[in-house]
């Protein structure tokens, strides 16, 4: 049996789950979140906890049941607490603004690289060389994250580039005469 599928994932209170034919809809503080459930995964809610269970005992219901319980874990997490993914910008002239909802980065290129953040996820700069994203869709950040990382991503030499705080960039030596 799946040991991650076993657990209950707990529901905080403010936090609504609705269950639907082949779905699952989490509402909270921070935002309304829907997943599609796979026909072999079946969720219950009883005693303010959803439980995930596999119909079948095939390897591939064990596996989707487990991954099911992540994805709702996730949901019920995002929609109460919320994600955050924090990137820094490291280099001479590099800089970073949020105007609306536009990510507007200075990166070395000879124009502004302009980033329309996707609804769902904001976005702000402590300061000019930090970017806070947050959001309650865990995936969605994350995605949103390595993208604007995608932009210039750290170089092994000099360190240059957009970086996950905490992110440790392995450098190379410089060629030698």
């Amino acid at each position: 049996m799946s040991r991650i599928a076993d657990k209950p994932v707990p529901l905080p209170s403010g936090v609504e789950v609705r269950l639907a034919d082949g779905g699952i809809r989490v509402s909270g503080a921070k935002g309304t979140l829907d997943l599609a459930i796979h026909r072999e995964v079946e969720v219950a809610q009883n005693d303010g906890a959803l439980r995930v269970r596999a119909r079948s005992d095939a390897r591939s219901a064990r596996a989707l049941a487990g991954t099911f319980r992540s994805l709702i874990s996730n949901m019920v997490q995002g929609v109460s607490v919320g994600f955050e993914k924090k990137l820094q910008l490291q280099g001479v002239g590099y800089r970073a603004s949020v105007r609306d909802a536009n990510l507007t980065l200075l990166l070395g290129f000879s124009h502004p690289v302009e980033y329309r953040l996707p609804e769902g996820v904001t976005a702000r700069t402590p300061s000019q060389t930090e970017i806070v994203l947050s959001g309650a869709d865990k995936q969605l950040v994350g995605q949103v994250g390595a993208e604007i990382r995608g932009f210039r991503p750290p170089e092994p030499y000099k360190g240059k580039g957009v970086r996950y705080t905490g992110e440790r960039v392995r450098r190379k030596e410089a060629k030698k005469k």
